[in-house]
């Protein structure tokens, strides 16, 4: 029986990168397989690149091997089956040779030959040791990650709640739809109410502290048997604290404090009354000091966060949507967008709807552009047209990285290009104004849906103008003489 593409993927990137004994844990997110790697001197960097269906390889905190949205799902579920553990969980370290997969004569040959002829190479990154920064942006990501689908789901169940309303309130469709409409919220509120306590819970797995109180760490945030007409008051200012206040930066932090106090207390007290004393007297110092000390304090910080934010894009405009198009590439590339999942989520609980999404989804909106240009261009490369065919479907749908390490960033100047287009659609979105997304997921055209009533004009005619700026820009400045040249496919 012929071999599945995902069971040769799983095989050949275990053979580039040392085996499964040099993997330390495996998850995946959207569009890439997330290795912690152990020894990183037996990863064969060229040769995990050049394996046909890679689109790109990201060394940061964790090796992430990109090879694109479904796939990564199956090759991930192939990889771990063959160790005998589960996404995120710690890879044995005595596993024999004989736990390795098995090749055939024919397979390992025809990866042979593979490898040799692969032309498609990407620059090595220099190793760099890990930073704090990088520690940090990798525990956001591993936090909401997860979520993200949770996200798309609930969020578009909730736009379409949103549309049948404002349909119904018109009198388009009749004043039947009440009971479908309030089902389609409890639906959505069902994640965004309680988001607080998933979050807690992934911030606790995260930190290596005890899942369920994090759990509860996230829903003391909710601030739930409060009497409103006998608030909790603010410590510093006398004020009432309002539930949520603090919101998703202030639980995580509370999260990280909980896991150093329930590690230490773990170390001192008896294993007889463990499980009695360390729980409890965990969830009263966090649960007090997240109260009087992290919601007053995390609430002006995010207050203030996404209130500069409200202003930078209010006074900027134009300008300030063409500097954020721009660079968001960039800072996918470097993982620093990461951190704007948080922030994504502050301004939804306070306003309704995240500003800075839509016009952070011009930037893949750009590349479509660059993509169609090459494409147009470069008709007589067959690997590169082949690439890009496979590619743009999931680019339409804001899925970017199939995109940029397989077909734009390892012909460098597409790349920036592309960016120019995502500029220049950043530029008209932040023209319009107000333009928000009420939850986070897939941009590019997935992201109509989720777009506040009455600006989805401004959101398509920004997608349209990225669209055109990454095709001309690239069109006429971005494609390379080699790009150009006469391929056939192997």
């Amino acid at each position: 029986m012929a071999e599945k593409k995902e069971e040769r993927l799983a095989r050949e990137i275990y053979s580039a990168v040392g085996g499964p004994s040099n993997v330390e844990k495996l998850i995946h997110c959207m569009t890439r397989v997330r290795m912690t790697i152990r020894d990183y001197d037996k990863v064969d960097m060229e040769k995990l690149k050049a394996i046909d269906g890679v689109l790109g390889v990201v060394q940061e905190d964790t090796l992430q091997v990109v090879v694109g949205p479904g796939l990564v799902n199956k090759v991930a579920q192939v990889m771990i089956d063959q160790v005998g553990v589960k996404l995120g969980e710690p890879f044995p370290e005595n596993l024999e040779e004989d736990d390795q997969p098995q090749l055939s004569e024919h397979q390992k040959a025809k990866a042979e030959v593979t490898q040799k002829a692969a032309e498609f190479k990407a620059q090595q990154k220099k190793k760099i040791k890990p930073s704090k920064t990088k520690a940090v942006l990798k525990s956001i990501s591993n936090i909401f990650v997860p979520l993200i689908p949770v996200f798309v789901g609930a969020g578009l169940i909730g736009g379409i709640a949103a549309v049948l309303s404002n349909m119904m309130v018109a009198d388009d469709i009749g004043k039947n739809w009440t009971e479908f409409i309030t089902v389609l919220n409890v639906i959505k509120n069902g994640v965004f109410a309680y988001l607080a306590i998933y979050v807690g819970i992934n911030s606790a797995q995260e930190f290596g502290a005890t899942p369920g109180l994090g759990g509860v760490i996230g829903a003391v945030t909710l601030l739930a048997g409060v009497d409103p007409k006998v608030p909790l008051q603010n410590i510093f200012n006398g004020s009432a604290l309002s539930a949520g206040q603090g919101g998703i930066i202030g639980g995580i932090f509370a999260v990280w404090i909980l896991s150093i106090i329930e590690k230490q207390l773990h170390k001192v007290i008896p294993d007889s009354i463990d499980i009695i004393v360390t729980p409890t007297l965990t969830l009263l110092a966090v649960g007090v000091f997240t109260i009087f000390i992290v919601m007053p304090i995390a609430g002006v910080i995010s207050d203030s966060l996404v209130g500069s934010i409200m202003w930078v894009l209010k006074v900027g405009g134009a300008f300030s949507g063409f500097i954020l198009g721009l660079f968001f590439l960039p800072m996918v590339m470097l993982g620093l967008h990461q951190i704007l999942t948080p922030i994504h989520i502050e301004m939804i609980d306070q306003t309704g709807s995240t500003l800075l999404l839509p016009i952070l989804a011009m930037a893949g909106a750009g590349q479509v552009g660059a993509a169609l240009a090459l494409w147009v261009r470069c008709k007589k490369n067959k690997k590169l047209t082949n690439m890009i065919k496979g590619a743009l479907p999931v680019g339409f749908l804001g899925i970017g990285e199939p995109l940029i390490y397989g077909v734009t960033l390892p012909l460098g100047r597409p790349f920036i290009t592309a960016c120019i287009g995502g500029g220049i659609g950043g530029a008209v979105v932040g023209a319009f104004g107000n333009v928000g997304a009420i939850a986070i997921g897939p941009s590019g055209v997935a992201l109509i849906p989720l777009i506040t009533n009455g600006h989805i004009l401004g959101y398509v005619l920004g997608l349209l103008a990225a669209y055109v700026g990454g095709f001309i820009a690239t069109y006429f400045f971005g494609v390379p003489n080699d790009a150009k040249k006469a391929t056939e496919l192997d």
